[in-house]
């Protein structure tokens, strides 16, 4: 919702990356990103790759609540570098026709508070603490005239797609967006490849360094472990290896953004 993803048209490789942030050191700046994965329910293999590959790298997990099961609790629990996020109700499609949103325009205001606040309820009763007060739409959509009803049941920040301007939010809420989905939706729904997914973060980067103004928050990179493949985890891997080692970037715990 602060800015469109940049998608460069000449592919980009790990070279490119570590030029990239070998200008923002020169420039004296550290880049910011953070990762958001979606749709957990129960522990899964799938989830278990995930946590490996994250290591101590801290993850935003979006949990389904009406569907959340309590081994997913026991999974991570010793995961100290992750945190859990609401990820709409039950992940079901009300728009009954077009694009797809569980909370579209026009849905009654009193089910939506019911949900969100049934949602909030079953995941500190699952989580704790790691519960934060963070709104992930699924399908990232989430109608307009809704989003007050966030902020009434104790919602701190909203998290989507990146998708333009910032948008006028109620008072007591703020954006916690994502920018670069590594999955190929319109594809084959595995990975979307190296060349593209490092465009994508290198031209997100860029238009960051060169902006006029410091854009706020991270720059947010968005999985979805249930259909994580193994190139998706290579390039996770690289990725994390690479950042680490660079004093010009770091990875943000989502908690770090909604104080």
């Amino acid at each position: 919702m602060n800015e469109r993803p940049r998608v460069e048209a000449t592919p980009a490789g790990w070279g490119d990356l570590a030029a990239e942030l070998d200008r923002w050191q020169a420039c004296g700046r550290v880049a910011a990103l953070w990762w958001r994965d979606d749709d957990a329910i129960t522990a899964t293999p799938q989830l278990e790759l995930l946590l490996r590959v994250a290591g101590g790298v801290p993850v935003g997990l979006a949990v389904i609540p009406a569907l959340a099961r309590p081994p997913l609790a026991a999974a991570v629990s010793g995961e100290a570098q992750l945190a859990v996020l609401q990820h709409g109700w039950q992940h079901a499609d009300r728009a009954g026709n077009g694009k797809k949103s569980e909370y579209p325009q026009g849905r009654s205001a009193a089910v939506v508070r019911a949900e969100i606040g049934a949602g909030s309820a079953r995941l500190k009763a699952l989580f704790g603490r790691r519960a934060l007060p963070v709104f992930v739409p699924p399908w990232n959509r989430f109608g307009g005239g809704l989003v007050p009803l966030l902020a009434e049941q104790g919602i701190v920040a909203l998290s989507a797609m990146a998708s333009g301007p910032c948008r006028a939010l109620p008072a007591g809420l703020r954006t916690l967006d994502v920018h670069l989905d590594l999955v190929a939706w319109r594809g084959s729904r595995g990975f979307i490849g190296t060349a593209v997914a490092l465009a994508g973060l290198v031209g997100l980067l860029r238009a960051r360094r060169l902006a006029a103004a410091a854009a706020p928050g991270p720059i947010g990179i968005l999985t979805h472990h249930r259909i994580i493949d193994g190139a998706t985890a290579k390039f996770l891997d690289r990725l994390i290896a690479l950042t680490r080692a660079h004093a010009a970037v770091r990875w943000a715990a989502a908690a770090e953004f909604i104080r």
